[in-house]
């Protein structure tokens, strides 16, 4: 049955995620330094060993053969270093167990702090040796803290820092949000070992296709070369090492579905895949797409790559602010200078073939027939015609048309009623009525009493007006009279 002692080691051992041999070792190293520090000479040599199967601890001191014994704490007589080891010899180093009964409260506090210290330093050591290994790989971190200058991510064991100059240039993080970055560096430090990730490091695209496209992974396909600019555009050179296969065609993917996976990790950053070639001309061709170059001159003493593209072409050939121009120089590892087809002697009339104007089709030619021609074609009938007699051409005389008689006229008068004299309610659909009435259209005269009425109220109100207005006149003589 395990102690007391060996389940907390064990327990100890999982929490910190260590082996337990490592975390056995700390703490004999602790023991040590308690056990010096009370019971043995600062300058002693002593070791101690746990029991793994009953946690006991035991302490090994060592001590010189002598003859004469001068000093207890470090020297052993033959006869009694021969009890322990048969053949030892008078100068030689025996290692014999003293172990203490009991240990001070000041030795206690001292193989604590000294247990966690190892600890530490254990748990460092295994953070590094297991991230060592990943340097130049992808991990995956979740962003902790965000700071002006650098980010946090959790990568697991440790935490890893994403400096601002290793940060793509208009990127957003949020806290809790998932990022995959490239493992540029881990050193050690006295905090204990520092992670530094990136975002911008060309290799970053490097692992992206290999874990989207299996032939890059397989090595079927391999990336011979990468120039990129982190967050606008990059030009990855790509080669076939077997025959039949096409290297582009695999990293752009069914319906670029694998080149598009990669963009969306990139948050939308430009990719060409451009193909690999042995003859730097092709080469240098390839990697000025999608420009189209009319002839490439190549210098190889100095470098320099002189590239012949049609005018409409230069632009496109050049990228913006040179952008296509410069990322193929990375690639290519060439320097390159492109000017157009019309400024370089020898290539003036080379332009970019422009397509075929396709020339409108001709109506079939008509040749216009001249009378004197008619004339010959139809002269048999004419002077048929002509010889003919005039009564058998004359057509039959047309029967006369019958006389229709015309209709009788019934003289009607319509007395219509003066409009101007309706009310305005009676204007409108009312009046409409009216007219449509057969009362109102009767042949002869037609006596309106309502007419009459009318007319004769009018004139009613126009002597009532004129008596109003010869009373105030009178009235208005009297008042001046007076005065």
């Amino acid at each position: 049955m395990k102690s007391d002692f060996m389940l907390a080691i064990t327990q100890l051992s999982a929490e910190k995620n260590l082996p337990k041999e490592v975390v056995l070792r700390a703490v004999e190293s602790a023991l040590v330094s308690a056990y010096r520090k009370d019971n043995f000479a600062a300058t002693q040599n002593i070791q101690v060993k746990i029991n793994p199967n009953n946690g006991k601890a035991e302490v090994w001191v060592e001590k010189l053969v002598v003859d004469v014994l001068a000093d207890p704490h470090k020297e052993i007589t033959l006869s009694a270093a021969k009890k322990i080891k048969p053949d030892a010899e008078i100068g030689q180093a025996v290692y014999i167990e003293d172990t203490p009964q009991n240990a001070g409260r000041i030795a206690a506090q001292t193989a604590k702090q000294v247990i966690l210290q190892r600890l530490h330093e254990a748990e460092h050591s295994a953070i590094f040796e297991e991230y060592a290994n990943k340097e130049g790989d992808i991990i995956v971190g979740i962003v902790q803290h965000i700071d002006a200058k650098q980010v946090s991510l959790d990568i697991g064991r440790t935490e890893a820092v994403l400096p601002f100059s290793e940060q793509v240039h208009g990127e957003r993080y949020r806290i809790g949000q998932r990022v995959k970055v490239y493992l540029l560096e881990i050193a050690k430090t006295t905090k204990g070992p520092r992670v530094i990730v990136s975002r911008t490091h060309p290799n970053l695209t490097k692992r992206l296709f290999e874990l989207e496209v299996p032939e890059v992974q397989s090595g079927v396909v391999e990336i011979k070369g990468i120039a990129r600019e982190a967050g606008y555009r990059s030009k990855v050179a790509v080669a076939s090492k077997q025959p039949g296969i096409d290297p582009v065609g695999c990293c752009v993917g069914l319906r670029g579905i694998r080149i598009q996976n990669i963009v969306n990790e990139l948050n939308g950053e430009k990719l060409d895949v451009i193909a690999w070639d042995p003859e730097p001309a092709i080469f240098i061709a390839n990697a000025l797409s999608p420009a189209k170059t009319v002839s490439v001159k190549l210098d190889e003493k100095e470098g320099i790559a002189t590239v012949i593209v049609p005018d409409k072409l230069l632009s496109l050939a050049i990228g913006k602010e040179g952008q296509n121009a410069r990322l193929a120089a990375k690639v290519t590892g060439w320097r390159i200078d492109i000017k157009a087809a019309s400024t370089v002697e020898g290539f003036e009339a080379v332009e970019t073939p422009a397509r075929p104007v396709e020339e409108p089709r001709k109506a079939p030619e008509v040749h216009p027939v001249t009378i004197p021609e008619m004339a010959v074609a139809a002269a048999a009938p004419v002077e048929a015609v002509k010889t003919a007699p005039v009564e058998e051409i004359t057509a039959p005389p047309k029967a006369p048309a019958p006389k229709i008689p015309a209709p009788e006229v019934i003289e009607t008068t319509l007395v219509m009623p003066r409009l101007g004299f309706r009310r305005r309610e009676e204007k409108g659909l009312r009046f409409a009525e009216e007219i449509l009435k057969p009362e109102a259209a009767v042949p002869g005269k037609i006596k309106d009493k309502k007419k009459k009425q009318r007319t004769s109220s009018i004139k009613e109100r126009e002597d009532e007006g004129k008596g109003k207005k010869r009373v105030d006149l009178e009235s208005f003589m009297d008042t001046e009279e007076e005065v």
